[in-house]
């Protein structure tokens, strides 16, 4: 569930935006320094990071950890107004068959939308939104069929809750093509 201060954001996906690559800078070099050697990488992940890609307007941004640690990591990024979201599928993902702990933090009050994901670096989670993005930008024709499924999914349904329930299944046929590629190409995760 959002934040009281994001339900002002109706459920919509844009045209790409040249802007986003430097909005992930923005939001990167608030939490590198934050981090520190905690971080093993920040990265411009989802669709966002697609050049070309319609997407929601929200910049994701994956901290690849050296540990998941929520003692140390939920005072850091509170203490600049990141907010930790509770909720529990912001806490676990399941990425390659394999459950993955995780935490999402959403901006600070008033901050550029984003959702700031902390990951354990070269796990299965991180591995899943570098493949992701990686494969879009590499294949055209799925980069324009994800587009073409996103923009007719966010005028089908009317929450955010819905547009990420539905497209979750979707996901996983796109990450089955992308497996493909990452097999066929040799592709491999930092």
């Amino acid at each position: 569930m959002p934040f009281p201060d994001e339900s002002a954001h109706p459920l919509s996906v844009v045209d790409y935006k040249d802007t986003w690559p430097g909005e992930f800078e923005d939001v990167a070099a608030q939490l590198r320094p934050v981090l520190g050697e905690l971080a093993v990488g920040v990265d411009h992940v989802g669709s966002t990071s697609v050049p070309g890609l319609a997407a929601k307007d929200c910049i994701d941004v994956q901290v690849r950890m050296r540990a998941l640690d929520e003692a140390r990591s939920v005072p850091l990024l509170t203490a600049i107004g990141f907010r930790c979201r509770p909720e529990p599928w912001n806490r676990s993902e399941l990425s390659f068959g394999h459950r993955s702990h995780k935490l999402v933090f959403a901006p600070p009050v008033g901050g550029r939308r984003c959702n700031v994901h902390l990951r354990v670096h070269g796990g299965y989670g991180s591995q899943y939104a570098l493949l992701f993005r990686d494969y879009l930008r590499a294949d055209a024709a799925a980069r324009a069929a994800w587009g073409a499924f996103k923009r007719r999914l966010a005028h089908s349904v009317s929450t955010l809750e819905d547009y990420g329930q539905i497209k979750a299944p979707a996901t996983e046929v796109l990450m089955a093509g992308a497996q493909r590629w990452a097999a066929e190409t040799g592709w491999g995760a930092p």
